[in-house]
């Protein structure tokens, strides 16, 4: 077996697009060669490794156990050459790099932007890309190689061991609502008080959702029956303004939203019991080496952790 001599990158990519299309003919069209170039160079792979990447079906092509482990390692490979080309790039150019983060919203908001505002004060002309998606989309964009790191969950059935995983910090949920709403003006609102209003609340299986239900479940209330299935904060506002609804988020988009700064005439509920999240974590692919602008961003947020 001699890999590291005989597969180029190119390769790599070409087992990735089978993998994602279980098609050949698909993923041949997508790396722009022939059906029969692509069957031959999935051919030489298999010989040199001794084992078939894929099992052939009827309807597709998919992963055999070898190919399982060698699409891993490919998209880390990968990962490594764009890194590679961007710096060199940059290098050549004269400009510092780019970095790609993803986050769930509180932490965005409460941690990540400040890093990032703290960054580009120093060096205005890095490049650095934000993306807000929930956990399970964040950590699967990981491991394909397009974040350099995430502040985000390891949803279940994902080994923690591929990742680097720097200890973060739980959300307290703060409920938030109009300045007009009934209960804006109260103290120690109680669980049981909230069930008769309209809710904009996550998809079910979301952290936030499950911590308030949760709530709900430990007063021995029951879950309010009007709730709008949304993660749009843009739907959630406009609710929030129309029926007097009452919206989860997290403490730290609840300290931008009441800002006076924004005029959105929103409050949070001064609840009698705090609704808390499970912790998030900062988290870097394990097998991966930082570029030095990643670096950078990662202490900046560390810091603020």
């Amino acid at each position: 077996m001699d890999i590291a001599r005989r597969i180029k990158p190119a390769h790599l990519d070409l087992v990735l697009k089978i993998a994602e299309t279980q098609q050949l003919q698909l993923a041949a069209q997508a790396v722009a060669i022939s059906q029969p170039a692509a069957s031959r160079i999935l051919a030489e792979i298999e010989t040199n490794i001794g084992s078939p990447l894929f099992v052939r079906h009827p309807k597709g092509m998919v992963m055999s156990q070898a190919g399982e482990v060698f699409v891993r390692h490919a998209r880390v490979i990968l990962a490594e050459v764009r890194t590679l080309e961007d710096e060199l790039r940059h290098i050549q150019s004269g400009d510092l790099g780019e970095v790609r983060v993803g986050s769930v919203t509180g932490p965005a908001v409460g941690v990540l932007m400040p890093a990032v505002q703290a960054v580009q004060q120093d060096s205005p002309d890095l490049e650095i890309s934000v993306d807000v998606a929930p956990s399970r989309v964040l950590i699967r964009d990981l491991e394909e190689g397009r974040y350099d790191f995430v502040l985000g969950r390891i949803p279940p059935g994902h080994d923690s061991r591929l990742f680097r995983v720097h200890p973060a910090r739980t959300e307290v949920v703060a409920l938030l609502v109009h300045d007009t709403h009934p209960l804006a003006s109260r103290q120690d609102v109680e669980v049981s008080e909230l069930t008769g209003y309209p809710w904009v609340m996550q998809e079910r299986g979301m952290p936030i959702r499950e911590s308030v239900e949760a709530a709900f479940h430990t007063a021995g209330v029951a879950i309010p029956p009007r709730v709008l299935n949304s993660s749009s904060l843009l739907v959630a506002l406009a609710q929030v303004a129309r029926v007097q609804a009452i919206v989860p988020q997290s403490n730290e988009v609840k300290e931008l939203l009441v800002h006076s700064d924004i005029g959105a005439n929103l409050t949070a509920l001064q609840l009698r019991r705090s609704i808390v999240v499970p912790p998030y974590f900062v988290l870097r692919d394990g097998s991966r080496k930082l570029s030095r602008a990643a670096e950078r961003l990662l202490q900046e947020v560390l810091a603020r952790i």
